[in-house]
């Protein structure tokens, strides 16, 4: 792996638990850029043949328990990377892929990353996603990142997402698409941490086709500093099913939040519930910390660490 630089390698530890190595195939870009690649016998990585940057990842039935890493890394002001990766899961297979994003710049002048994924998973298979973005630097930099999620999940498929943002992003715009088929089941958990003047927006859609399929959606947000965030959900029920979505929001100092959750059953036995919530931290869960010894500031740290786990 010596095309990768420091930098890098410093990003992979926060996005992708690298250690310094992977322990599974791999894809790993850095500035626009495949720098190292590795396949295995379940797990194959290509490069995409139809003249769009980025790669497909071919995952075998045979796969159980198996991982694979795609990080992408950005190390310099003035890049603007796009790129395009499919995944295609095997009948009955069980993966975990991890899709982490990091930004780093020193100036204040814009990177940006721009990934669109599109996951096709076959009858049974089953897919933990788990999605880390973070931005390293100045806290005035001008890092961007905006991932796209489109997926398709065949009868009795489990996809569970894992998405955090947690610091030093300026703005990122995230946008989610899932078409389910019978017995499928969806379990989204999204974290997002907001300061200074970032912004973010999220954009759910979950279009539910098959009897007997299943969606959780948990959000949680803590908007600091004057950061915007932006959170709109709709769970469509086209048949028996039943659909969950929660979005709680934290604000502190002129942190702002707007949130618009949506549900449309279109099958009268489709049971959708959805719940929002958006709020400073309680003043008397900072005094029953403040009491244990913790200052103002430590306490409210405490809670929204807590929260967003």
């Amino acid at each position: 792996m010596s095309g990768m630089n420091n930098i890098t390698q410093q990003l992979l530890e926060v996005v992708s638990d690298w250690n310094g190595g992977f322990d599974g195939a791999y894809n790993i870009r850095q500035d626009c850029q495949s720098v190292a690649r590795r396949s295995t016998e379940n797990i194959r990585i290509e490069n995409k043949t139809d003249g769009k940057p980025g790669i497909e990842i071919h995952i075998s039935s045979a796969a159980k328990g198996e991982k694979v890493y795609i990080p992408a890394c950005i190390t310099q002001a003035d890049v603007d990377d796009l790129v395009y990766n499919d995944f295609y899961i095997g009948e009955g297979a069980d993966v975990t892929i991890v899709a982490g994003c990091g930004v780093h710049t020193e100036s204040d002048e814009p990177s940006r990353h721009s990934g669109v994924h599109r996951f096709f998973l076959a009858k049974g298979a089953r897919v933990l996603y788990v999605e880390k973005h973070v931005g390293t630097g100045p806290d005035d930099g001008n890092r961007i990142i905006n991932p796209v999620t489109d997926a398709e999940l065949g009868e009795g498929a489990v996809l569970e997402m894992d998405t955090s943002q947690l610091g030093g992003v300026s703005a990122t715009s995230r946008k989610c698409s899932i078409k389910m088929d019978k017995q499928a089941k969806l379990i989204i958990r999204e974290r997002i941490m907001t300061d200074f003047r970032q912004t973010a927006s999220t954009d759910f859609v979950v279009e539910i086709n098959g009897e007997d399929a299943s969606v959780n959606l948990i959000s949680r947000s803590v908007a600091k500093g004057n950061s915007y965030q932006e959170y709109s959900s709709k769970i469509i029920g086209n048949a028996r099913c039943t659909g969950h979505s929660e979005c709680d929001g934290i604000l502190a100092d002129n942190g702002k939040v707007s949130a618009q959750p949506s549900l449309i059953a279109n099958c009268k036995d489709a049971e959708l519930i959805h719940e929002a919530a958006i709020g400073k931290i309680a003043g008397e869960q900072i005094l029953k910390l403040r009491t244990l010894g913790l200052t103002e500031a430590e306490a409210e740290a405490t809670i929204i660490n807590g929260f967003l786990k």
